[in-house]
């Protein structure tokens, strides 16, 4: 296995909990909460970004991968 596979199989599960984890909290922020709304919600939305990515290298790098292994029943 490659490093890229590595770190893509280690970091789309990772900034997967990250996204759910911070839009849970966001949920339950009020006024006045530190850190704030705003705040909480950038971090979500770079850390959707980041799984996004993650997981778009993650299926190219397999897709790759598999196409480059013969077939067995050929």
């Amino acid at each position: 296995m490659g490093v890229r596979l590595i770190l893509a199989v280690i970091f789309t599960p990772l900034f997967l909990a990250g996204t759910a984890l911070l839009g849970f909290w966001l949920t339950q922020t009020g006024p006045g909460d530190v850190p704030d709304t705003e705040s909480l919600r950038s971090l979500t939305a770079i850390c959707a970004g980041l799984s996004l990515f993650a997981l778009t290298d993650l299926v190219i790098l397999l897709r790759r991968r598999r196409r480059r292994r013969p077939s067995p029943y050929l």
